[in-house]
């Protein structure tokens, strides 16, 4: 279900924040976003870009007026496609959205908003999926990836990623917190379980997750 959402707090970027209202907790997740897919993303602008305007350059000149106007709308067509899609990518945050009757995800880029909210009382516990498990690349080598095959594995899987906290809703798998790692979900659960109280469901691997730390002190 789709619904409006109340103004929200902007998280700082690589920040988490957390706004305690009278009625509602709101949890800002900033862009999390490892260096190396903020680079190849901008690769493939820059690649886009590149291609698009050696094809620009091959056109022109047409031999008709017609032609130039469509080889050039073309061109701007492919940059806007370019610089929309990087920009939806880099600059991305995630809201939380909790109060008495339903949990809201909040979904915002540059360009839009995504808002879907679902009950408390319909949704299944929450997990932490962490790194999703993979199968190794074919051609990965035996002790060191030379050919950086299996880098690039753990790479596409970065950009695929939908998010390390989930849980089931209607049959579905609602996934989010993407790049959250560890530490600073289990920081988010406190906060959200101490809001939500018994409303609040949290799967098995929480309970060994959020043991504490115990430190070896005889060195």
């Amino acid at each position: 279900m789709v619904i409006s959402a109340p103004s929200t707090p902007k998280a700082k970027p690589n920040k988490i924040s957390y706004n305690w209202g009278e009625d509602h907790l709101a949890i800002t997740i900033g862009n999390n976003m490892p260096v190396r897919i903020k680079m190849l993303f901008w690769t493939e602008f820059l690649f886009t870009c590149g291609m698009t305007t050696l094809l620009l350059i091959y056109l022109l000149p047409a031999e008709s007026a017609v032609m130039s106007l469509i080889s050039m709308s073309g061109s701007a067509i492919l940059y806007m496609l370019a610089a929309y899609r990087l920009l939806s990518r880099i600059f991305s945050t995630e809201t939380l959205l909790l109060d008495n009757q339903n949990f809201t995800l909040i979904h915002r880029t540059l360009f839009n908003q995504v808002t879907s909210s679902y009950e408390w009382k319909k949704a299944g516990p929450l997990h932490y999926g962490g790194k999703a498990s993979k199968t190794d690349h074919p051609l990965k080598g035996g002790c060191f990836d030379y050919f950086g095959f299996e880098t690039q594995e753990h790479l596409i899987q970065n950009i695929h990623e939908d998010g390390n906290l989930f849980f089931n809703y209607a049959g579905d798998t609602v996934k989010f917190a993407r790049n959250v790692y560890s530490w600073d979900a289990e920081e988010m659960v406190s906060m959200m379980k101490l809001y939500a109280g018994g409303r609040f469901r949290l799967g098995p691997e929480w309970a060994q997750m959020q043991q504490p730390h115990q430190w070896d002190d005889s060195f």
